[in-house]
């Protein structure tokens, strides 16, 4: 090229430069194109979601509720003695928030075990599925990544089920292989209490990580292809399992302890080794795991409930609960919650993805699962604004795409090759706690 081709190619690129620094940063209605686009493309897959729960508690069953509706301005409702939220799912407002696959939590109190536990999950189970049949045109059961491509390219929103807590299994390999059976692609290994075998991350630790039985949980959990799932144990069952797991694990809704320090959290050692586990973190709306200051303020608040009314022999007004309700309701007056905000959450993914990678960061709400959700994530429908916000960081599609379920799908597929290998060469354990906790003493 000639030396006045080149001047004239250099003021070119100059021209272009300041026309693209003129236009400023991406309109909003820009932003939401691309979310479009990349959500059009990949299946958005949210790790975790109480509806089931939900359901159980304030309907029955679930033929009591219309899910075809938007349910979020519902009567409300009375829960443990406070008024509950609105719901947050919906098929509508799945269908706004671009959803195309939904692990459905079936959860249970973690204060009920033994049969009655197994029992009550198979409930749980019941419900999801019932809740599907229900709704044929929108819902699809799925129980791996080839069945959540295949919903996702046939219109309809994939429905997955994961056990939140190993409680639920009632100690016993073949009741978890059971469950698997019957559809569980995940298992959370504890709940917000320790079990016999694990240690939760809020509760007193009574093993410090995995037992010995703990250990076969995750390796039978490996070989029948069901995903380790590491949100509510402690950080020292986290590295057990990690340490343990010869598949990918997850975290189904947990955030990141470097932002926030709460023990649900995931310590930043921890998320290294997800990396080299190949591993994803599934970051929660959860408010007091995403704002230190909400959760000082809570801790705050359970203070004051507790010198107002703590049984059964102290408190300011034991036994008087209209003048206790009536001081609770002045001090929250008095003490608003700080603000939680979608862009916290945003901050929360992108530390993620900072220490684990960008290809162990997804999506897990905790929708319907807790009191109150981050300004602009109200419900399901509110995930594209999510999107839009980390796309005016400057993430880009292919990295969305990763984050929307990509990632996710990755994990399934690995684990079922582990899950295939496994299966080649071994038959179903039969360990029981008694025999290998009682030799490990």
């Amino acid at each position: 090229m000639s030396m006045h081709g080149k001047l004239v190619a250099g003021a070119l690129a100059l021209w272009i430069g300041s026309t693209v620094a003129y236009a400023g940063p991406p309109t909003a209605s820009a932003l939401a194109a691309r979310v479009d686009r990349v959500l059009t493309h990949t299946p958005l897959i949210d790790g975790h979601n109480d509806l089931p729960w939900e359901i159980r508690a304030r309907f029955g069953n679930a033929g009591g509720v219309d899910l075809g509706r938007d349910t979020a301005n519902l009567p409300p409702v009375m829960e443990d003695g406070e008024l509950a939220p609105p719901l947050m799912t919906d098929i509508p407002r799945l269908r706004q928030g671009h959803v195309g696959a939904q692990f459905w939590s079936v959860w249970i109190p973690p204060t009920v075990t033994g049969p009655a536990a197994v029992k009550m999950t198979l409930e749980q189970i019941d419900i999801v599925k019932t809740m599907t049949a229900r709704y044929p045109k929108d819902l699809q059961m799925a129980y791996s990544a080839a069945d959540i491509e295949r919903a996702f390219k046939a219109g309809r929103i994939a429905s997955l089920i994961g056990i939140e807590g190993g409680h639920q299994i009632d100690n016993s390999l073949p009741v978890l292989r059971q469950m698997y059976a019957l559809g569980a692609r995940y298992m959370t290994l504890t709940h917000t209490l320790d079990n016999d075998w694990a240690d939760s991350a809020t509760d007193t630790p009574r093993h410090h990580g995995l037992t010995a039985f703990g250990r076969a949980v995750v390796h039978e959990m490996n070989r029948l292809g069901m995903l380790v799932d590491l949100s509510h144990v402690s950080p020292d069952t986290m590295r057990d399992a990690l340490r343990s797991s010869v598949a990918p694990v997850i975290f189904s809704h947990s955030g990141a302890r470097a932002l926030n320090d709460h023990p649900r959290d995931v310590p930043d050692d921890v998320l290294r080794l997800v990396k080299q586990n190949h591993g994803i973190v599934m970051a929660t709306f959860a408010t007091f795991y995403v704002s230190s200051a909400r959760n000082r303020w809570a801790a705050d608040r359970a203070a004051e409930q507790t010198r107002l009314s703590a049984p059964p022999y102290a408190g300011l007004y034991i036994g008087q609960p209209e003048r206790a309700k009536a001081a609770l309701a002045a001090w929250d007056r008095q003490h608003p919650a700080p603000a939680v905000t979608l862009a916290m959450v945003a901050d929360h993914i992108e530390h993620i993805r900072d220490v684990a990678g960008i290809d162990g960061v997804g999506i897990g709400s905790d929708f319907d699962g807790i009191p109150d959700t981050p300004e602009g994530l109200d419900g399901v429908d509110k995930y594209p604004a999510l999107f839009a916000e980390l796309a005016r960081r400057g993430w880009s599609d292919a990295d969305l795409a990763k984050l929307a379920g990509g990632n996710m799908l990755r994990v399934m597929r690995e684990a079922a090759a582990v899950a295939a290998r496994l299966q080649a060469g071994e038959a179903p354990s039969h360990a029981t706690i008694t025999a290998l906790d009682a030799a490990a003493r």
